[in-house]
């Protein structure tokens, strides 16, 4: 009932008033400012991520495709491409012409071993010495062999390098080699185990050693 209490009494609400607008205007300022760090932080993101991306497509493709990258030399002592693919012809001649020497020294090797030690020991019929057993299928392999070696000369007389077939030749003669090696892989264990055996035996490891001599 007293005026000064009621002045006192709306002042007070007053107050209450001016601090509830004060603390929503304050929320409306700083809303949208919280919202725009949020936006900005995450295009941040955004463009970070798209550059890393990039990044990684390029790494990508420079592996996937390094000739392209390289396409304009970086140094003056860089080949170029005539000259290494003219270096990689004459690798490939010389490979070729050492694998087809290799056949041709493997062959004759396997030609002494039949004419100097497996038809001799035939031939004087030792009861005690398995021939066929000691060698196995050596002769199928000479014969096998002879053939691959006339398959790659066909393939390389008069032939351009560039236009020599090499795998076609290992591919066709592909199944007689497995079958034929096949056996001789299988008994080469017994072979390996008889041999020792017929060391022991003085008589026979003489003729053993008269087959050495007469292939040196």
């Amino acid at each position: 009932d007293c005026p000064g209490k009621e002045g006192t009494g709306g002042r007070k609400r007053n107050l209450t008033l001016l601090r509830s607008k004060l603390y929503m205007g304050q929320r409306r300022r700083t809303e949208p400012v919280v919202e725009s760090t949020a936006s900005a932080g995450d295009q941040g993101s955004l463009r970070r991520s798209q550059s890393d991306r990039t990044e990684y497509s390029q790494k990508l493709q420079e592996k996937m495709a390094p000739q392209l990258v390289s396409s304009t030399p970086a140094t003056p002592l860089q080949e170029d491409e005539e000259e290494v693919s003219r270096r990689m012809m004459a690798r490939r001649v010389k490979i070729i012409a050492e694998l087809m020497q290799t056949e041709k020294d493997y062959i004759s090797d396997l030609d002494l071993c039949i004419k100097e030690v497996i038809q001799p020991l035939r031939n004087k019929q030792i009861a005690r010495f398995d021939v066929d057993g000691l060698f196995s299928n050596i002769e199928l392999v000479h014969q096998l062999s002879a053939k691959l070696l006339s398959l790659l000369e066909e393939a390389t007389t008069d032939v351009e390098p560039p236009m020599q077939i090499i795998g076609e030749v290992f591919l066709q003669i592909k199944g007689p080699l497995e079958d034929t090696y096949k056996i001789y892989c299988y008994h080469h264990d017994d072979a390996h185990t008889m041999l020792e055996y017929y060391e022991k035996d003085e008589e026979l490891k003489q003729h053993l050693r008269d087959c050495v001599q007469s292939l040196k």
